[in-house]
């Protein structure tokens, strides 16, 4: 009897230590769903007016959703991990619309892939979501995509999907294949309005940028009624550039900060390959552009990239996509359609918007990643925000948060 009472006791013991275990993981998960610090946050200043989310979901009718894999510790074994990738979806009339909308694109320098583009250029035409995710996941991430569309619509006898990437071997294991078509839907199913996920997050979970954590960042503009009243949305995945060339708000941080290097873990020991990456940028407007303006609106993402440092090296994959959810009839297969554009005169504001955007999701992306131990122990650290904050106050840069 006593045997047997203690087997109870003991199994009433594990039942409640299980429950606080519980109780444990879902605190955690819950902390981290707590929004994150942004650069404004941090007194950092920019120039324009965000939106009232400062996110490309200020373009009404976009969603975003991500899907995040973060599992497993040391040694690299392929196939097994550690995993450290993820997807990001964009859709630019929500999951709910198949409407295509307008869309232009363009290479700054083009060591990357952007699927789907050579139909957009041909026919102007976005004609579905727009996904990002590591290097070799492109394949699987545009099967999922057809795949999705067609359990929408079973009519639907083509697609095109674009599909972009950028590369986190240095924290992943890039050859183990672990972004499945399960995780594509789940990013696809999971997009909505509303504030977006910045930093380790989606296909930025494993990403760095001038040698800092980098990952999902995003940021918007809103013009003001003399000059339309529009909106541009910018949503990067960034993964590129050197130490010495960052720069932030002009103040050139890089040589500033050049401690927190990232660091080659002691279990099979891999250098930094000095490699300067890449970086995706996602433009939506709900401004009346036709593709041809809005290839001129992407190209000018490159300034803003230019602000914080990058010199669109050899071995960067630079591409970037602008789209506009205005002329909802766009897509029109059958009839004449009358579709508004805004003249080229007034255009000059958006070229200043997306500028403005571009540089500040950078930052934001950079802001919100957190330091992160990968494959082999591989480390790459968050950029400091109390030494950025000395850094940008003794360069007169820094306003009140």
């Amino acid at each position: 009897m006593k045997s047997s009472q203690y087997s109870r006791n003991s199994a009433i013991v594990s039942f409640l230590v299980s429950i606080c275990l519980g109780c444990v993981a879902m605190t955690s998960t819950i902390q981290a769903a707590e929004p994150k610090p942004r650069a404004r946050d941090l007194g950092i200043p920019f120039e324009g007016t965000p939106g009232p989310l400062n996110a490309i979901t200020d373009v009404k009718g976009v969603e975003v959703g991500h899907t995040t894999l973060i599992r497993g510790e040391g040694k690299l074994v392929v196939g097994k991990g550690p995993v450290r990738t993820g997807v990001t979806a964009i859709l630019p009339r929500g999951k709910n619309s198949p409407d295509p909308v307008f869309a232009g694109w363009f290479s700054l320098n083009g060591n990357g892939e952007m699927t789907g583009t050579t139909w957009i250029e041909e026919s102007g035409l976005l004609e579905g979501p727009v996904m990002i995710t590591n290097t070799h996941s492109v394949g699987v991430v545009r099967d999922a995509v057809v795949e999705w569309l067609v359990k929408r619509d079973p009519n639907i006898s083509w697609s095109l999907p674009v599909v972009a990437e950028t590369w986190d071997g240095y924290l992943n294991d890039l050859n183990g294949f672990h972004v499945k078509k399960k995780h594509a839907f789940a990013a696809l199913d999971t997009a909505k309005a509303g504030a977006v996920a910045e930093g380790n997050v989606g296909g930025g979970t494993g990403m760095r940028t001038h040698r800092f954590k980098g990952g999902i960042g995003t940021s918007s503009r809103k013009l003001v009624k003399e000059e339309g009243g529009y909106t541009v949305g910018v949503l990067v995945q960034s993964n590129y550039g050197k130490r010495q060339y960052l720069r932030v708000a002009g103040v050139p941080v890089g040589k500033e900060i050049t401690d927190l290097m990232p660091t080659a873990g002691k279990v099979a020991k891999v250098d930094d390959d000095g490699g300067d990456g890449s970086i995706i940028i996602v433009v939506a407007t709900d401004a009346p552009l036709l593709p041809h303006q809005l290839k001129r609106v992407v190209k000018r993402a490159a300034m803003g990239l230019a602000r914080n440092g990058s010199v669109a090296e050899n071995t960067s994959g630079d591409i970037f996509l602008a789209f506009s959810t205005a002329n909802r009839a766009a897509g029109n297969r059958k009839d004449v359609t009358d579709v508004k554009m805004l003249p080229n005169d007034r255009i000059s504001p958006l070229f200043a918007a997306t500028v403005q955007a571009t540089e500040e999701a950078i930052i934001n992306a950079m802001i919100a990643a957190e330091t992160m131990t990968g494959i082999n122990g591989n480390t790459v650290y968050a950029i400091p925000h109390d030494h950025l904050r000395q850094v940008l106050k003794k360069y007169n840069r820094l306003n009140a948060p």
